[in-house]
């Protein structure tokens, strides 16, 4: 059982200074060889990762607050604190910051004295106490005077927190303010002034108690309305008063509960409105004034959630028809204040919280609330609902299966009635509102997009034993719900073109886009069998041809998407209904601009060539080859034409498919020694001294006479010889013929163009002597062993000359070789000129 006594959560005081929960974990002490000293450790209870190390430094003040919280300063404007969940616990942890600190536990702070000279803390040590001035007027500036010049010091902060804490002074202070308002003694409501802003800066929760109190918080927002530094005094008194009024949208009959929300209203009015704005100097004195506001909301938020009565009669109101806009738009703000409150339980505590708020039926009231027409209500429920989606999705997604079982239900006995059944899911409805967002930037849409996301993501989705929720859900989205996501995207893409294309419909189409790429990626058979069955590719390809870059882009990565998983049920999708020529359609349309459109297309086509995807490689090239010919600023296209006929050569001369395997099974049958001997001979052979075609053959090979496997190699290389000699004939004639190449020309015509291969087939037409279907082709470069010369495309372009390798899929863990000596210099030369 998990020692709930060391449970803490870390929180830390950000730039805002508002408290951020870091986490949940289990604190312990120990000595930390790093930090050389003990420290506080605190590993989170999810994964047992290190939330926090903090070494136990002797002159750093610690405070404990209202028994459960320990807080301290590490740095300048890093301020930490650890809440515990039972009081036990942070007595423990206290005792053991005390014990190295040599401090008795029974304090509430510890003293740091670093700041403080050698004499004055010998000064302020041998004084037993600090000796504050009789309460009177004569003496308000002698008490200023006193509180300031002890502010610097910790220690003298200390006792000055401790004196005015023993003899009840605050009190006495505070009478002093009402005499000098009734005489208008200015000059003493400036000193007042002056001493109260300074116990705000002790940081000291015990004097924070008797100031906050119901009979002394006022005059404390009298004392700080008379700020010397302005002419007139604020009136902070009659805001609170008179204009700010509290409203109760539900009564609440607990009087302590009523007395806290006033109490953290005005302390919370105070550190936003009324006190200065803190200097470098006296940020961490505020530290405690921050944690007293954040944990009277943890208490508030607890003795609500307690008052079944009062949420019984709120979701009653909520869902109430006869409610008017007024009040409801009231119910529902409160409903989100008191969920946002919630973020600062601890977390078995929020666990009991949305759990109270589930079987009181904050869903349904939710579905009553989102089916209204007031934008402002819609929109506070959309924050409510994503607070629940956040926490816990799969009481969300238990909700509405629930509910589509039910409509099911009352839609059967309505078939037989002949009515039809007119209610709308929850999830539904939150589609709706994601499509019909008003908003010009969609803000409220992109919002219910992630929640739509979460809601979909099978990685939170549980898996017991008697039922797999992401089986159970996917099931229902798919038969409910994503018929309505969709629709926007069907509707507009019933032509050869958008027949929406403005800018909103654009965001709101690349939202949707957005999801169903997600579903691609993360869900199995549901989405395939709707993209399949419905369509849905063909449909999104149309907005390719939208003016908009993004949205075009947004349909490209659904497509790359759908391409990235290799299933083959997609492929033959895409091939049937030939979906590649909106693609290339674009990349013509695109020209020669070097975009982002351009490179995504480049890459998707990189991709099929680069993972060998043999159905998509043969489709492309047999449907799109003639358009894509003239591409030679890249080598993608090229690079597919070569994986094609490669795969043709293969399929003409099965023997070298045969060769090639027993070849590695010989070669991985050696043991490693001869291996290790031929890769050397192989390294330091010069390829000067070998004639074309031959091969480079280890003595343990030569010594074998092994006729199967030797007589299909002298075969090959006979082959090779062949090409070979045809090919250089081919690369004298082209270079005598003295052709450029044209710039680049995007057009479904073949341009003429110089595409000089040594060894590949891609730039010869079906049919010629180079053709792997005509008599006399050589072998394919495929079946090429690694002795002989890989190859190698001469690309020629404004009067440049490039070499790129297309070295073969099945050879992939050979080291290639640079071949741009294969060409004799003679050659070479004519070529560069």
């Amino acid at each position: 059982m998990t020692d709930t006594r060391r449970r803490v959560k870390v929180y830390t005081l950000n730039e805002d200074r508002q408290w951020d929960d870091r986490g949940t974990g289990h604190v312990s002490s120990g000595y930390v060889e790093r930090l050389k000293g003990m420290s506080l450790l605190v590993r989170a209870e999810s994964d047992g990762s290190l939330l926090l190390e903090s070494k136990i430094n002797p002159n750093t003040a610690y405070q404990k607050q209202q028994d459960t919280l320990i807080v301290w300063s590490e740095a300048e404007n890093y301020d930490l604190a650890l809440s515990f969940q039972e009081k036990a616990g942070c007595d423990e942890i206290w005792e053991k910051i005390c014990q190295v600190q040599g401090k008795d536990p029974s304090v509430d702070i510890t003293q740091d004295l670093v700041d403080e000279s050698e004499e004055e803390r010998f000064d302020d040590m041998s004084s037993p106490g600090l000796e504050l001035p009789s309460c009177e007027l004569s003496r308000l500036e002698e008490i200023a005077e006193l509180v300031a010049s002890s502010l610097p010091s910790p220690l003298r902060r200390e006792k000055l927190a401790l004196a005015l804490e023993n003899e009840g002074y605050i009190k006495k202070l505070l009478e002093l303010f009402h005499v000098c308002e009734d005489l208008e003694n200015i000059e003493g409501l400036h000193h007042l002034y002056e001493i109260v802003k300074g116990i705000f800066l002790l940081n000291r929760t015990a004097l924070f108690e008797v100031m906050f109190s119901e009979e002394c918080i006022m005059d404390v927002i009298g004392c700080l309305e008379y700020d010397p530094a302005l002419s007139q005094p604020r009136k902070h008194r009659e805001f609170l008063t008179k204009t700010a009024k509290f409203k109760e949208v539900i009564p609440i009959s607990d009087p302590e509960l009523k007395q806290k929300i006033h109490q953290t209203y005005r302390v919370q009015y105070i550190q936003d409105m009324v006190l200065p704005t803190p200097s470098v100097f006296e940020e961490n004195m505020l530290s405690t004034l921050h944690s007293f506001i954040f944990f009277n909301k943890v208490e508030i938020v607890g003795m609500l959630q307690e008052d079944e009565k009062f949420l019984t009669d709120l979701f009653a109101q909520l869902t109430d028809e006869a409610t008017d806009e007024e009040k409801r738009q009231e119910l529902v703000n409160f409903l989100k204040e008191f969920c946002a409150f919630s973020q600062t339980l601890q977390p078995q505590n929020r666990d009991a919280f949305f759990k109270t708020l589930s079987n009181m039926g904050i869903l349904p009231a939710l579905e009553v609330i989102l089916g209204m027409d007031d934008t402002q209500v819609r929109s506070a429920a959309t924050d409510i609902f994503s607070y629940l989606v956040e926490y816990n999705p799969s009481m969300v997604r238990e909700f509405v299966m629930q509910e589509a079982q039910q409509n099911d239900d009352v839609s059967k006995k309505l078939t037989e009635q002949k009515i039809t059944n007119k209610d709308i899911l929850l999830i539904n409805l939150i589609i709706e509102h994601m499509i019909c967002d008003t908003d010009p930037e969609l803000g409220g849409a992109v919002q219910l997009m992630g929640l739509l996301r979460t809601l979909v993501d099978p990685e939170n989705m549980l898996a017991t034993a008697n039922k797999t929720e992401k089986t159970e859900f996917l099931g229902f989205f798919y038969k409910h719900c994503m018929h309505v996501l969709t629709a926007p995207l069907l509707a507009n893409t019933t032509e050869d073109k958008p027949s929406k294309d403005d800018f909103q419909t654009a965001q709101l189409l690349a939202l949707v886009l957005e999801l169903l790429t997600f579903c691609v990626e993360h869900h199995t058979y549901h989405i395939k069998n709707y993209i399949i069955n419905k369509d849905i590719l063909r449909r999104v390809l149309v907005l390719m041809a939208s003016k908009h870059a993004f949205l075009a882009l947004c349909a490209l990565r659904f497509k790359r998407k759908i391409i990235g998983l290799k299933d083959e049920f997609y492929n033959r999708y895409i091939m049937k209904s030939f979906l590649f020529e909106p693609v290339v359609k674009a990349f013509l349309n695109n020209g020669s601009r070097y975009n982002l459109m351009n490179s995504a297309i480049i890459e998707m086509f990189e991709f099929i060539r680069v993972e060998d995807i043999k159905s998509l490689t043969a489709h492309v090239i047999e449907n799109y080859w003639k358009a894509l010919e003239d591409v030679d600023y890249v080598q993608t296209f090229k690079g597919l034409k070569l994986r094609f006929e490669q795969q043709r050569e293969r399929q003409d001369n099965p023997k070298l498919d045969s060769m090639r395997s027993i070849l590695r099974n010989h070669r991985y049958r050696r043991d490693a020694r001869t291996l290790e001997d031929e890769e050397e001979m192989w390294f330091n052979a010069d390829e000067d001294d070998m004639e074309d075609g031959e091969a480079v053959v280890s003595p343990s090979e030569k010594t074998k006479n092994d006729d199967d496997i030797m007589d299909p190699i002298s075969k090959f290389m006979e082959r090779k010889k062949l090409k070979e000699s045809e090919e250089k004939e081919v690369l004298l004639k082209t270079n005598l013929s003295g052709r450029q190449s044209p710039s680049f020309k995007l057009s479904l015509s073949s341009g003429t163009k110089t595409t000089l291969s040594s060894q590949s087939p891609a730039t010869n037409l079906p049919g010629s002597p180079g053709s792997p279907g005509s008599p006399g082709s050589p072998g394919s470069p495929g079946s090429i062993p690694k002795n002989t010369s890989q190859t190698a495309a001469i690309t020629t372009k404004g009067g440049l000359v490039g070499l790129v390798d297309y070295p073969d899929d099945d050879e992939d863990d050979d080291e290639d070789e640079d071949k741009e000596d294969t060409l004799p210099l003679s050659k070479k030369a004519k070529f560069e000129s």
